[in-house]
């Protein structure tokens, strides 16, 4: 018996409008925390942004911050995506982001006292995006405030309101930009039936709802020039002529709600799957797949942490490396650098390769030691544990490596490079099985330096 079977192919509209013979011309970069956030993603973003079109948030909220130094001066970010400094990009948050408008403005405005030109010119927002309300914020600091009076215990939020936002977002009563932007009559009604569940589960909570609808009124005719169909938005970018399309992965794998060490997590998947859901875009669009780690490892707040140094040691990383977060102002703890959790999140994510950033920090340091397995027992486990319990007692089985003692703060290729710190990359790259070097267009980069 012979068979012959007919193929059809079928373009979409956009594909066919564009003159296209291909259904995923565009790929799509990502960049991504390989530890628990802070590892210096807004430097390999900017640096990536210089030859982007397109750079784009995908998930969490104003939780998130960025530092990018531009010619001395200073950026912060925590909503714009940090490509918003590259004058010839467009940036995209998109509707897996949780936008607090009142925080939105006044970072623009607080960078653009720092030189930030043009922003809501380049600047999309998705219309399906969730709002972040001020009370949503209250509601964190209580939510707080009663782990502690029960369980004696807190998570460590940043008190955002993320978590409350991503809260209504799941139980379904959530706003959005489409709402906010839509008859403000039905959204005023939305917004106090919401306002009034809240209240039902927190009496302490109080809102003003006819002062805050005003100011939200406010923002949504600022916000109105700025906002698209964030699907098609991206379609068509992916569809029509070439381009290169950066996504800003904020937070970390470590703190990704499935996979990080829950419950002291973030409230969204910060992970690469993150990246379709909270833009709409397909898995066959993701290209490159770079995450971020430092050459050692640090953590905001409360949870397991196996390779921490409560000892002189984890004084100097904090010190030398300057480890304050952004968005709390919280002293960082520092440890060694982890390998279980970059395999972990290699796993996870599919890293195409590593950008290892801080590295001078080890620069002054006689050895250096890297976390390499996990023991229970005496007795190594496979694998990272789910079970915040089980993380905690573990022992960290270490390589030590001897401290190369000399400056690379300014290296920028592989050669500048001591051999021994060139021997603590290799080991590294050869562990997680994942090269250390970064493509940009025809240049390439060793992003090692702090």
């Amino acid at each position: 018996l012979s068979f012959t079977i007919q193929y059809t192919c079928i373009k979409p509209r956009g594909a066919i409008r564009s003159g296209l013979t291909g259904f995923f011309r565009n790929k799509v970069t990502v960049v991504l925390g390989a530890q628990w956030g802070d590892e210096g993603k807004g430097k390999v973003v900017d640096l990536l942004a210089t030859q982007s079109d397109l750079v784009c948030r995908c998930q969490g909220g104003n939780n998130a911050g960025h530092t990018v130094v531009v010619e001395g001066t200073e950026y912060d970010f925590h909503l714009l995506p940090s490509g918003i400094i590259n004058p010839k990009s467009i940036c995209v948050i998109g509707n897996g982001v949780v936008i607090h408008l009142p925080g939105l403005f006044e970072e623009a405005e607080k960078n653009e006292k720092k030189g930030l030109k043009g922003w809501e010119k380049r600047l999309i927002v998705s219309d399906r995006a969730h709002l972040v309300f001020d009370f949503h914020q209250v509601v964190d600091g209580i939510q707080e405030t009663q782990r502690q009076a029960t369980e004696g215990k807190i998570i460590g939020t940043t008190k955002k309101g993320i978590g409350p936002t991503y809260t209504s977002k799941a139980s379904r009563i959530g706003l959005r930009v489409c709402d906010l932007l839509g008859d403000f009559k039905e959204f005023s009604t939305k917004f106090k039936n919401l306002v009034a569940q809240y209240q039902s589960m927190y009496s302490s909570l109080t809102v003003d709802t006819d002062t805050q609808l005003k100011k939200l009124k406010e923002y949504g005719e600022r916000l109105r020039p700025m906002v698209r169909d964030g699907v098609y938005y991206m379609y068509e970018a992916l569809h029509g002529p070439p381009k290169k399309i950066l996504v800003e992965g904020a937070n970390a794998a470590l703190l990704d709600i499935d996979f990080g060490t829950y419950p002291f997590v973030t409230s969204s998947n910060c992970t690469v799957g993150g990246a379709c859901t909270g833009l709409g875009i397909p898995p066959l669009n993701i290209g490159e797949v770079y995450g971020v780690s430092k050459a050692y490892t640090t953590r905001v707040g409360i949870g397991a942490f196996p390779t921490e140094q409560l000892n002189a040691t984890g004084e100097l990383l904090q010190t030398r490396g300057h480890e304050v977060g952004v968005t709390t102002g919280r002293k960082r703890r520092c440890g060694w650098l982890d390998l279980v959790i970059l395999r972990y999140a290699h796993m996870i994510n599919g890293f195409t390769a590593i950008a290892l950033t801080k590295l001078d920090i080890l620069d002054v340091l006689d050895e250096i030691k890297v976390g390499v397995a996990y023991k229970i027992n005496g007795k190594r486990i496979p694998n990272f544990p789910a079970n915040m319990e089980l993380l905690h007692k573990v022992e960290v089985e270490y390589e030590t490596f001897p401290g190369w003692k000399s400056d690379t703060s300014a290296a920028r290729k592989w050669n500048d490079l001591p051999q021994k710190a060139q021997n603590y990359i290799r080991f590294v790259e050869n562990h997680i099985g994942v090269p250390s070097k970064l493509h940009a267009g025809d240049r390439e980069f060793l992003l090692t330096a702090g």
